[in-house]
């Protein structure tokens, strides 16, 4: 079924309804959560107003470690079947991956002010999480190099490969070292925070995933006409 999709016709066939639904679906719920996070819930008892910056950040971070993912995914997926679309797909999600990392950190750091009364710790999730920033822009430049260059997307796929290493100790960060960042309140099957919280802060993760989706197919998309249109410009030239 997943070389169904390789042709690229077909998925452009796909895509491009599947493109705005996942974009309008998302917004929409991203909307009603965040409108729900800025004018109906509550002040938590110890976090105060400061909550609400945590239907962002929760998001963010998530998306940031399944943008990384994504990226390792479609890697292995070029590298053993050697899927025509893999690369593509790794290199639509490397940007939004990346600008997820970065806005978990930027709302971390606004969150960690008033509860750690700094700016900026180096424990073991903040310092992990910065590495992933590292890691994203390091694969957008090695990705950007070799379609520039002509060179081999091999040696992109197996950095987004080493890369996935990053991942887990992110996720275990606040339990293999000592912390100023909270374990994890929400795991396999419970959960420690309260349903006015819960509840919204999943429909907000829900809503980016959506968001995330639809902008890794645009990408796609994008890249896949620039490629189609390079060929006919050569082929032209060739005629020529």
């Amino acid at each position: 079924m997943m070389h169904g999709f390789a042709n690229p016709t077909r998925f452009l066939k796909l895509a491009r309804w599947l493109t705005p639904l996942l974009l309008c679906s998302g917004l929409g719920i991203v909307g009603a959560a965040l409108a729900y996070s800025l004018l109906a819930a509550p002040a938590e008892r110890l976090q105060g107003e400061t909550v609400r910056i945590l239907f962002i950040h929760v998001p963010s971070a998530w998306l940031g470690m399944m943008g990384w993912m994504a990226i390792a995914a479609a890697s292995l997926t070029e590298l053993v079947w050697r899927h025509p679309l893999a690369n593509l797909a790794a290199r639509a999600a490397a940007v939004p991956g990346a600008f997820f990392t970065a806005l978990c950190l930027v709302t971390g750091s606004l969150w960690g002010r008033p509860a750690w009364g700094t700016w900026w710790v180096w424990d073991g999730r903040l310092t992990s999480m910065l590495v992933l920033l590292f890691l994203y822009f390091g694969y957008i430049a090695l990705a950007g190099a070799v379609e520039r260059d002509g060179g081999s997307s091999r040696i992109a796929a197996i950095f987004g490969l080493i890369g996935v290493v990053n991942i887990p100790i992110i996720h275990y960060s606040v339990l293999w070292w000592n912390s100023l960042h909270q374990p994890p309140s929400i795991t396999m099957g419970n959960s420690a925070m309260a349903p006015e919280f819960l509840w919204p802060l999943l429909a907000a993760t829900l809503g980016f995933s959506l968001l995330f989706g639809g902008i890794v197919l645009a990408r796609m998309r994008m890249l896949l006409a620039d490629i189609q249109a390079e060929a006919r410009l050569r082929r032209k030239a060739m005629e020529a």
